[in-house]
């Protein structure tokens, strides 16, 4: 029985395109701010907790930064680690 000596080539790194899912999130992050600022300015002259449309303007706008802010941080850390490879 012989023995068959086998090359192991380097680790490739496989590098992922963010950048269609970043376009994608900064996108959806401004649709959603503007559908936000629409329904909160279309029913704001009553201020209070029980206006619903207000409260969901408000949750589409947090909505948006939530998702602005995730969208930074992966950007942030793909051009990093891009930076690190090369």
């Amino acid at each position: 029985m012989a023995n068959k000596a086998v090359s192991v080539n380097p680790i490739e790194h496989v590098e992922r395109d963010v950048m269609p899912l970043v376009k994608l999130m900064t996108f959806s992050a401004w649709a959603l701010l503007a559908i936000g600022l629409v329904l909160s300015l279309a029913s704001i002259e009553s201020f209070s907790d029980r206006n619903t449309s207000l409260m969901v303007g408000i949750g589409f706008m947090v909505g948006s930064v939530f998702i602005y802010v995730i969208r930074t941080a992966i950007h942030l850390v793909h051009s990093r680690n891009a930076s690190k490879i090369e």
